[in-house]
């Protein structure tokens, strides 16, 4: 059965990015590029929102000096884009949602195969978190602390209950930590 997995960077002071919306912050090196290749593969729908999905598709189609096999799984693995007010998706593999996350997620898992269902970008995660959609969140903390920016998932609007899976630590000093929702 296919797992809804979020994936959000934060830094040790608990930012999701800077206050200029800055990403340059995130460790990436050949380990961890290890990571996110044997992740990818594993993937079968990346589903992001709009943010997200308008970040990645600037800079995948044409992303120089990354790592090939990275950016031909980010283009290349299907994606389900979440948006009020876009009315098209142009990058490859891309497709508009037309259900809510709930509805989108269900049918999804009903999909042959196995594999994951990667949701990306702070505030979808957190609708994600809140409908009980999520089976397992992982957070890669990095070594720096930002002082200010937005913090992870500062659209939850309760207390989540979390259980420790698997903790994860990288030559870099990043390390990645997953966490199953626990019901309430």
């Amino acid at each position: 059965m296919k797992k809804v997995i979020c994936q959000l960077s934060v830094s040790l002071d608990g930012f999701f990015e800077g206050p200029e919306h800055q990403l340059d912050w995130h460790l990436v090196d050949e380990e961890f590029n290890a990571y996110a290749i044997e992740t990818l593969r594993a993937s079968r729908t990346l589903i992001m929102g709009r943010h997200t999905y308008e970040l990645m598709a600037g800079y995948w189609p044409t992303a120089e000096g990354n790592h090939p096999v990275v950016k031909d799984l980010m283009n290349q693995t299907p994606k389900l884009v979440f948006s009020r007010t876009l009315k098209a998706v142009d990058w490859q593999q891309s497709t508009l949602a037309v259900g809510s996350p709930a509805e989108e997620t269900a049918r999804l898992k009903r999909g042959r195969g196995g594999g994951l269902l990667w949701v990306g970008g702070s505030s979808l995660a957190a609708a994600f978190l809140e409908q009980g959609l999520l089976d397992e969140l992982r957070l890669i903390v990095t070594p720096v602390l930002l002082g200010k920016g937005r913090t992870v998932l500062d659209a939850i609007t309760r207390r989540h209950s979390l259980k420790l899976l698997s903790a994860r630590s990288f030559k870099s000093g990043s390390v990645i930590l997953a966490y199953q929702p626990l019901p309430r």
